[in-house]
């Protein structure tokens, strides 16, 4: 008699079910005068990459002191500046792997913030956020984000971090984002209010900078001479400048300029620009903005008349004089007014009601006459340019 033996198999211990975290937001800081800018992305994925994010909110906190402080205690000791929601999924544990299309998996709900979008948070710097936060001797040196200054040099001076985190549905929280550091130093004097001009091609801003001195004038001269002053200790770097577009709050300098000029080519008739102009001090590497004087606006009103036309040229038929000329390269060109007078003519005449679009006109004359002509480019706000050269002929 043959006996079979079966092995029975032994079951492990049941695994605990998979808590998804959502991704660190990025937090980005810049000081405006009194005021902390936050440029804040929400997450939209998980920290293993799966999405959507099971994520509710958004919380960002703040804290004043040394830059050696661990996360742990930025989280406890700092002051949660803003709390965020987030649209969060229904089902955190449907979700699209890393290498699968995210359209398969059913979108978050809710009324937060749309996952992976960008949004602002302001923090007013009161008396209370510049006094340090009394957190013991810190334990570890935290890092600070990737492509902003080490904050570990000296003379630094105080400074004020920010770090956001994401909470899961469940009230779990990520991992904390990398820092963003702003110095709580004093800010720049602001420069005056820009003075704007433009032509055809380009709008220029110009200021006065940051803490220049009055020009002399009767009445203001120093009752003594005043002595050259000298700098002792190390010289803070000069101060530099940032434009903005206060109509839609757009920063128009990539980085901040040396020079109290800007040019804006965005050239565009009938629209309105509007400029303020901010003092940056680049100490340390973290950037201090000064607060913005009033803003100066300009309507763009073309005023600005073509180039006259070039290289008029006549050719004489039977009763027909024939003119022909070069091109005009303006954009917005409306045509050409063909001027004419019977030699010898100080004052032409238009020829045509409304400006012609070919660089060439047939004018029909009697024979035997002699004619004077002149072209003029029109552009479409109605500004004509200078006569062109005048040529004549006299038609067979």
């Amino acid at each position: 008699m043959i006996l079979a033996s079966v092995a029975c198999g032994k079951k492990g211990p049941p695994l605990p079910p998979l808590v998804r975290l959502p991704a660190p937001p990025d937090v980005q800081a810049n000081r405006r005068g009194s005021t902390v800018e936050l440029a804040v992305v929400v997450p939209g994925a998980n920290a293993d990459g799966s999405r959507p994010a099971n994520i509710s909110r958004v919380d960002i906190y703040a804290i004043t002191g040394p830059v050696a402080i661990s996360d742990a205690d930025l989280l406890k000791h700092g002051t949660r500046v803003a709390s965020l929601p987030v649209k969060a999924p229904r089902n955190p544990d449907e979700v699209a792997e890393p290498d699968e299309p995210v359209e398969e998996v059913e979108a978050p709900i809710g009324n937060g913030l749309d996952q992976g979008t960008a949004t602002t948070v302001r923090d007013e710097l009161s008396s209370a956020a510049l006094v340090p936060a009394d957190v013991g001797t810190p334990k570890r040196t935290a890092a600070v984000q990737a492509d902003g200054p080490l904050l570990g040099a000296s003379g630094l001076g105080p400074v004020r971090m920010y770090a956001g985190v994401g909470v899961n549905t469940k009230g779990k929280q990520g991992r904390i984002s990398r820092r963003a550091a702003v110095s709580l130093q004093p800010a720049p004097p602001p420069p005056s209010s820009p003075t704007i001009t433009f032509d055809d091609k380009a709008i220029t801003v110009v200021w006065a900078p940051a803490g220049a001195p009055l020009p002399a004038s009767p009445g203001n001269e120093p009752e003594v001479p005043v002595l050259e002053s000298r700098t002792i200790g190390p010289m803070r770097p000069a101060l530099v400048y940032n434009v903005y577009d206060t109509t839609s709050g757009a920063l128009l300098t990539p980085m901040p300029v040396a020079e109290p000029r800007f040019t804006d080519s965005r050239i565009e008739w009938g629209a309105e620009r509007c400029y303020g102009v901010r003092a940056v001090d680049p100490s340390n590497g973290l950037f201090v903005e000064s607060e913005a004087r009033e803003a100066r606006c300009v309507k763009l009103v073309d005023r600005f008349p073509p180039a006259a036309p070039k290289d008029l040229k006549a050719v004489s038929t039977e009763g027909v004089i024939s003119l022909i000329w070069d091109a005009s390269p303006e954009s917005d060109l409306a045509g050409y007014v063909i001027l004419r007078g019977r030699a010898p003519a100080d004052q032409l005449d238009a020829l045509v009601t409304a400006p012609v679009l070919e660089t060439s006109y047939n004018d029909m004359v009697q024979p035997g006459t002699r004619y004077v002509y002149a072209v003029q480019a029109v552009d479409k706000a109605g500004n004509a340019s200078p006569p062109s050269n005048r040529v004549e002929e006299t038609a067979r």
